[in-house]
């Protein structure tokens, strides 16, 4: 839900050619698990990537700030939030996980059995804007 770039161009084309497709970073590096908390992990203050990747602090808070809003409101982790968005989208085969714990698995896991609404779905992607591509 934070950085979507490759999904212009790509996601049509495997679609039109019947690829399935694996997402990387399906959680962003552990942001979309934490929105809604300041919580800092080893992996926050080490990952430069991190910067890199989700620069657009404006647009990204807004982006958690909606993960979590959902999350409260369905009384889930927004872990469960982000995957189950992700599961919503056309073309997809399976998102890798970085679990690292069990909960995590324990989230994704339930993640396939959270239906969310035209409306939470809509809800949720709204704020994107285009970036950059970071290579």
């Amino acid at each position: 839900m934070l950085y979507r770039e490759e999904e212009r161009g790509m996601n049509p084309l495997c679609l039109d050619q019947g690829v399935g497709l694996i997402p990387w970073n399906p959680l962003a590096r552990g942001l979309l698990a934490r929105a809604g908390s300041e919580e800092k992990t080893t992996r926050t203050g080490s990952d430069p990537r991190i910067d890199s990747l989700y620069d657009d602090a404006d647009n990204d808070r807004l982006i958690l700030d909606r993960a979590a809003q959902v999350a409260r409101e369905r009384e889930v982790a927004p872990a469960r939030v982000a995957l189950s968005w992700l599961l919503h989208q056309p073309g997809l085969s399976a998102p890798v996980v970085g679990a690292t714990k069990d909960h995590h698995v324990d989230d994704a896991v339930a993640a396939v059995d959270l239906s969310l609404t035209e409306k939470e779905l809509a809800f949720l992607a709204e704020p994107y804007r285009p970036r950059v591509v970071k290579h």
